[in-house]
């Protein structure tokens, strides 16, 4: 009994065989000349919205490689059509999955079961059933189908997977996560909605996960917890990230200025329930002692003194090797590297991933891994500790630890990682459209006529 216990616990492992980043095609760089030509066909936006346009671009620290959809450039986002999101997502499945399945070995036959989430579409047929229908998935094949879930599905998608592994024995899981940024394009002046077409960009990624034991010695990593947090209880967390109407009933994804507060009480949280799975005991003594001692000082102390000592930090490298942040925006980068005292080094796979791929919504977290890969930072026997955010609002994370050195197969970095970490972030946006912050007659406001080039 103890052995089939033991034996049965193997058999519930949750293995990554693989992963393929998807990498659009080069005429659909949205750098910034292409932005500002996008910006001015919106007749909506007066004077201060194109300022505060030009501050949330330079800011964001997204760079010229990023990639939009394919309407943005016929010049239709206001008129999305349904054709023009099925084609932003076929032209991702079958870029991605068929070169995951391809490289892999492993034919579609043999997938048992597929987890697909785009979080702010829902066609008919599902998304799932596209897939399927191309790659003729078996009749039995498990299918799960999740929207609205945000930046962080991802790792939901995962969860499920995880869970499924502990039933069935043997099976091979297809999880493919992205964002459809086709239809959500918002042309109104409201800037809380106005935020989301100047952070998001076009990615997915496909993942291959298993639980065969055999095939341990071919997995890149080994899942070894997951944690997830809802704050969907409360009102202002729920509230946060919406899709609504603007007042002249345009739809676009509303980002409150509650956000900061209510991602960093959510990361409070998360953390507070993952870091006795994944740090080391002597840490958490550490911890707990350390919080102790200055929980007592501060009762005899006076009331000035107390306040100038150091809150006790939880030091997160004693069980982590690698961070694999979400990349939702250059503040959320920098919190997150203060709140677990992260330095450069570990902040540079999101840093960069931000400045070349942009927000990627859910997918973002494998453009990072991709990142480490590339540099080939990921040693056997690290640990990878992935964090995201979504909508609800939730914050979910998960540890991994790397089954063999990686950083030979060539992924979405391949062709440019030699040229990362650039010698500057700086956005030339400023450089180009810094005028608009000079004007100040608004009947004058125009944009400089385009070169020949």
């Amino acid at each position: 009994m103890l052995w089939r216990r033991i034996d049965r616990k193997r058999d519930r492992e949750c293995y990554l065989l693989d992963y393929e980043c998807h990498k659009p095609t080069d005429d659909r760089k949205l750098d910034t000349e292409c932005s500002g030509q996008v910006i001015m066909r919106n007749k909506n936006l007066g004077l201060n919205e194109y300022k505060f346009l030009l501050r949330a671009i330079v800011s964001s620290g997204i760079g010229e490689q990023t990639y939009g959809p394919r309407i943005i450039f016929n010049g239709q986002e206001e008129n999305p059509t349904l054709q023009d999101l099925i084609s932003e997502m076929e032209e991702f499945f079958h870029d991605s999955i068929g070169k995951l399945l391809a490289r892999s070995g492993i034919a579609p036959k043999e997938i048992d079961v597929l987890v697909v989430n785009v979080s702010m579409q829902s066609a008919v047929p599902s998304l799932p059933a596209m897939i399927i229908n191309h790659y003729k998935l078996r009749e039995d094949v498990k299918v799960f189908n999740l929207t609205g879930m945000g930046c962080s599905a991802s790792l939901l998608s995962v969860n499920i997977v995880q869970n499924i592994f502990k039933i069935y024995k043997n099976a091979y899981a297809l999880v493919v996560t992205s964002e459809s940024l086709s239809p959500n394009w918002y042309a109104g002046s409201d800037r809380s909605m106005i935020l989301a077409n100047c952070l998001f960009r076009s990615g997915g990624c496909a993942m291959l996960l298993t639980n065969k034991r055999a095939l341990k010695h071919r997995a890149m990593l080994k899942l070894k917890c997951l944690v997830r947090t809802h704050h969907g209880a409360r009102d202002e967390s729920y509230a946060c990230c919406h899709q609504r109407e603007d007042d002249q009933g345009r739809s676009g994804f509303h980002l409150d200025k509650s956000l900061p507060k209510v991602a960093t009480r959510a990361l409070v949280d998360n953390l507070r329930e993952i870091a006795p799975k994944i740090l080391p005991v002597r840490e958490l003594l550490r911890f707990m002692v350390v919080s102790l001692i200055r929980k007592y000082w501060s009762h005899k102390s006076t009331k000035g003194a107390a306040g100038s000592s150091p809150e006790p930090v939880i030091n997160f490298k004693t069980g982590v090797d690698h961070f694999c942040i979400h990349t939702g925006g250059k503040a959320v980068i920098d919190g997150i590297g203060v709140s677990l005292d992260l330095t450069e080094h570990d902040l540079e796979p999101a840093r960069m991933t931000l400045h070349r791929f942009g927000n990627t919504s859910a997918s973002s977290l494998w453009y990072v891994l991709g990142y480490m890969e590339a540099k080939r930072r990921l040693k056997k026997g690290d640990r990878v500790l992935m964090m995201s955010f979504g909508a609800g609002f939730k914050c979910n994370s998960c540890l991994w630890e790397v089954l063999r050195d990686l950083g030979d197969a060539g992924n979405a970095w391949t062709d440019c990682i030699h040229s990362y970490p650039p010698n500057s972030l700086a956005n030339p946006f400023l450089e180009k459209y810094g005028w608009i912050n000079n004007e100040d007659d608004p009947s004058t406001f125009a944009f400089p006529s385009p070169s020949p080039s």
